[in-house]
């Protein structure tokens, strides 16, 4: 995140703009879908388990869908947002333009990373 904290901004036309915005939508919606699969994954394997005695519970319950979707939809959503926060956590989007602007003329010797 140098380049955030000095307030360098990448040189980009709007079309290269757009097209890394596009990336980026993608990168998260790819990480979201992930997280939400796996997450629907992990309620499915605690009620077939029975885990808890939670699938058995389930299975006597007048209506099912109820506690299935009350245990599926929270986890998709957290697993979901979990992924793809942790995903843009490690996004080397800084090393992308790291290069271009370390030979900018100007840069004093204090703002080297240690």
């Amino acid at each position: 995140m140098r380049t955030a904290i000095m307030g360098i901004k990448p040189k980009l036309t709007p079309t290269e703009a757009r097209a890394d915005h596009w990336r980026m939508l993608r990168f998260m919606g790819l990480n979201a879908a992930f997280g939400v699969f796996l997450g629907l994954m992990i309620a499915a394997l605690l009620i077939l388990l029975d885990i808890g005695g939670i699938g058995s519970r389930i299975a006597r319950a007048e209506t099912p869908i109820l506690p299935i979707i009350l245990i599926a939809v929270p986890l998709a959503l957290t697993f979901g947002a979990a992924v793809t926060a942790s995903a843009i956590w490690m996004m080397p989007y800084d090393s992308k333009f790291r290069a271009e602007n370390d030979n900018k003329p100007g840069r004093g010797e204090g703002d080297e990373d240690a």
